[in-house]
């Protein structure tokens, strides 16, 4: 019968260390978790689980302190083990999947995002445009791109280095995060040309926003970080085509063709100018 003691005091032990090891995943998982009720729930599981750990020691102290046994005894031990096992199990395998969740969404994000810039890359760019010019053709929908131009960029890259111009690549979709509305989006579409795709918005509508990004570019100063870390500024003009959706464009990429056809009309009238489609 003795022996039945000490395997139930060995199975509360092991029970009690199985539960204290349980709370690292449960912290580290509440540490990745943003404020709110279910962070709030784990730290309630913390307690509950300290609550447990000194139930199983009062256990061990106050039923098992004696070696008077039977069979019976081996029961509640046995029980304490098992719940252990659950709780730690439920706390790891909750910290690895918030883990992977955490991994895909990166790389989902990393995905569809410009590097550098942090705004939307190409890749999202066109399967977006390619959503929205089917969607603005089905259900006769306005649908406008603006595609923006840096004026003579080559010469930034030349006099303050790459350094400082790829800061004043950022600085720019800072610029234009901060004019555009909630609903539009803006992508990096080549080296230094970016794209807003306007859902719901009319030629003259585009327009207007368009003038309001060259506008903000022409006078509000890129800010610039060289390889020294010296603080500079710069002013850039933009070129600008808008294009509004109509039947006529058969496919996404005569409606893009015609939006870059309008830039470079931009550039050649002499760069810091929006140009709108004529219907």
């Amino acid at each position: 019968m003795g022996g039945n003691i000490f395997v139930a005091r060995i199975c509360v032990f092991l029970g009690a260390c199985i539960l204290i090891t349980a709370l690292v995943p449960i912290w580290n998982l509440i540490r990745r978790l943003p404020s709110g009720k279910v962070r709030l729930s784990w730290i309630l599981l913390i307690v509950l689980t300290l609550f447990f750990v000194v139930g199983y020691a009062v256990y061990g102290i106050v039923f098992l302190g004696t070696n008077q046994s039977n069979a019976a005894n081996l029961i509640v031990p046995i029980i304490f083990l098992s719940v252990s096992i659950f709780v730690f199990l439920s706390s790891f395998l909750s910290l690895s999947t918030a883990i992977d969740v955490r991994k895909v969404t990166m790389l989902e994000q990393e995905s569809v995002t410009d590097p550098l810039t942090g705004i939307f890359n190409r890749r999202y760019l066109d399967r977006r445009v390619h959503e929205e010019f089917a969607r603005a053709k089905r259900y006769r929908q306005p649908l406008s791109i603006i595609l923006i131009a840096l004026d003579n960029f080559a010469n930034v890259n030349e006099e303050y280095g790459h350094t400082a111009a790829d800061s004043a690549l950022v600085s720019f979709a800072r610029t234009m995060e901060s004019v555009i509305r909630p609903v539009d989006v803006i992508a990096r579409y080549a080296g230094v040309e970016f794209m807003v795709v306007a859902t719901n918005t009319t030629g003259p509508e585009a327009y207007q926003l368009a003038e309001k990004i060259r506008i903000t570019a022409d006078t509000q100063a890129l800010e610039m970080v060289d390889e020294f870390k010296k603080q500079l500024s710069i002013r850039m003009t933009t070129s600008i085509g808008v294009v509004c959706y109509d039947k006529k464009y058969e496919s996404v990429q005569a409606f893009l063709e015609c939006a870059g056809q309008m830039m470079d009309r931009a550039k050649r009238e002499g760069h810091n100018r929006t140009i709108l489609v004529e219907e």
